[in-house]
């Protein structure tokens, strides 16, 4: 039992060192890196106040950005035309006016490279912000790291490519800057790359979510330079199939090699009021900076740009390095799960226990669904729900997720097996969803074939060395793949937890193979205790969620329900 200990706290430390941005650099700190602190000065003046397409402080923001960019050596200019009807209704609405016209206007800014018949490079964020919130983060956290980037690059005098600037307008209102600019501005048929920034909170780790189409040297490109790395080929996946835009999704089908970064925690913030300068995360304005920087200075010094090259899987390993691999390795990993798992189980091979791991599995994942399902209903999600709220809610529905997850996985193998045929046999489903997601998905498939790999590979080990070698090769794996699944669940909690907590049964079904073998079977008693105490305290979080007030952070333009009461 002690390695188990030892495994789940070494898991929940690297799974918080996973989880956490950099520190921020000082305004100190060397003129060619990054510095957050620099970039808060920005920050802070773009976030005095909201800005809204058409607002006064609109206006003036941008010719404070014209300013800057100008300071800092570009050629600026401005692309305008009118809001279309529709996104100028939606204006109104939202700020409650009734201006028959109002402005659309890009903020545009070249620094030249000592080759510009080069495609260039683009960096792109947007400069307006909702009624109401004065969008420290989304965007203004964006323009801050681009000015703190162009800042450092124009200390650079090797830059071989043009660097372009896209401060869009109307992002807000229907990507109408970005669909404006990309349609008509002469700049976009010279870009051959383009960075662009966004946020949804106002912390947390900032991920590159996206990236243009057969991404292999893409993605090649961002694990180099990328100083404190954060993103993976599943976030690309999910995100390609959730119906979510950002002016990027404008500029895809261009063909332009893309990369697309975000920070999704302090959910709360969203659209907020209370996005203000002081609530913005230092470390993920630093860690979006960084990597923003990295990659560009990389790509204006480049002979050539990343081309189309297949796609590749990759991730970060708790924020310290990438690795990333063609997807065709899953299959190996496969085949040595399969051999080491097969090896083990014909040492002493009984089907029934077996049979009974595979049951136990499948009853651990079925159930936890379940559980997680109707805890998400119990706590609002079943009747009209405010999307805002919602994501004020996930540090609590993360914690409603991790005690159900907990209790069942306790449930189902606090107990049993007890055999090493019982063991093997949970895997099996395990290995039969890999392969499937192997199939079908394969640059997300690692978050199971790559767990896999390493539980076939101790598997071999406990055939081949002494047992306690072989224990502590189980402990180690057993600690980083349980961190990376609560590095894992934390992120798709933050992602997609408000509408589907259930993908919480995937960092279940990566976890619970790697630690049975290294507990002891618990008596009946101190399972149910153990599971109850979960239960009890994941049903209460629950209905707290469900009858607390509606948060303070709710945009200004968002209807808060009667009474102040949800459900």
């Amino acid at each position: 039992m002690k390695w188990l200990v030892v495994s789940l706290l070494s898991a929940i430390a690297l799974a918080v060192l996973g989880t956490t941005p950099p520190r921020s650099a000082p305004a100190s700190a060397p003129e060619g890196e990054f510095s957050a602190a620099r970039a808060m000065t920005d920050v802070e003046r773009i976030s005095r106040a909201p800005h809204p397409s058409g607002s006064a402080e609109h206006a003036a923001l941008r010719g404070y950005l014209m300013q800057r960019l100008g300071a800092l050596g570009l050629t600026v200019r401005t692309q305008e035309r009118q809001f279309p009807d529709d996104a100028r209704a939606a204006l109104n609405r939202h700020g409650g006016t009734k201006a028959e016209q109002i402005p659309l206007t890009n903020v545009l800014g070249l620094l030249r490279g000592t080759e510009p018949n080069l495609p260039a490079v683009a960096l792109m964020a947007h400069y307006d912000s909702v009624w109401g919130s004065p969008a420290a983060a989304d965007d203004g956290a964006g323009v801050a790291s681009i000015l703190e980037t162009l800042r450092a690059l124009s200390l650079d005098r090797d830059r071989r490519r043009d660097v372009l600037v896209i401060f869009t307008d109307g992002e807000e209102a229907g990507l109408n800057g970005a669909r404006m600019f990309f349609a008509e501005a002469q700049e976009a048929r010279r870009i051959g790359a383009i960075v662009n920034l966004e946020a949804r909170g106002g912390g947390g780790k900032a991920n590159l979510f996206q990236t243009s189409a057969s991404n292999g040297d893409v993605a090649r490109l961002w694990a180099r330079t990328a100083p404190h790395p954060a993103g993976t080929s599943l976030a690309t996946f999910i995100y390609s199939v959730l119906p979510n835009d950002t002016d990027l999704t404008v500029a895809l089908p261009q063909g332009y090699s893309a990369w697309n970064f975000a920070f999704i925690g302090r959910p709360g913030l969203y659209h907020s009021p209370m996005a203000t300068a002081a609530n913005l995360d230092r470390g993920s304005l630093q860690q979006m900076g960084e990597q923003t920087l990295g990659l560009a200075r990389a790509l204006v010094k480049a002979p050539d740009l990343p081309r189309r090259a297949p796609d590749i899987v990759f991730f970060d390993v708790f924020g310290l390095f990438v690795v990333h691999y063609a997807p065709g390795w899953g299959w190996a990993m496969l085949a040595v799960a399969f051999v080491g798992y097969g090896a083990l189980a014909t040492r002493r091979l009984d089907l029934p226990d077996m049979a009974r791991g595979v049951a136990g599995i499948l009853a651990l994942a079925v159930l936890a669904g379940g559980l997680l399902w109707g805890l998400n209903m119990i706590s609002g999600a079943a009747g009209p729900v405010n999307y805002y709220d919602r994501l004020a809610a996930i540090p609590r529905l993360q914690f409603v997720a991790f005690c159900a997850s907990v209790a069942m996985a306790v449930m189902v193998a606090g107990r049993r097996p007890t055999s090493i045929s019982g063991e093997v046999g949970m895997v099996v489903p395990v290995w039969i969803a890999a392969a499937l997601f192997q199939a079908f998905a394969p640059t997300a498939a690692y978050v199971l074939t790559v767990p896999l790999l390493l539980g076939g590979g101790v598997a071999l080990m406990r055939i081949l060395l002494p047992e306690n070698a072989a224990r502590l090769a189980a402990a180690i794996v057993a600690a980083l793949v349980t961190g990376y699944a609560l590095l894992l669940g934390f992120a798709l909690m933050q992602a997609v937890g408000p509408a589907l907590p259930m993908v919480c049964v995937l960092p279940l079904l990566m976890a619970v193979p790697v630690l049975v073998p290294l507990r002891q079977p618990l008596a009946p008693g101190t399972v149910r205790a153990t599971a109850g105490v979960l239960l009890i305290l994941a049903l209460g979080v629950a209905l707290w969620v469900r009858w607390d007030a509606p948060a303070a952070s709710i945009p200004t333009y968002e209807q808060v329900r009667s009474l102040g009461v949800k459900g």
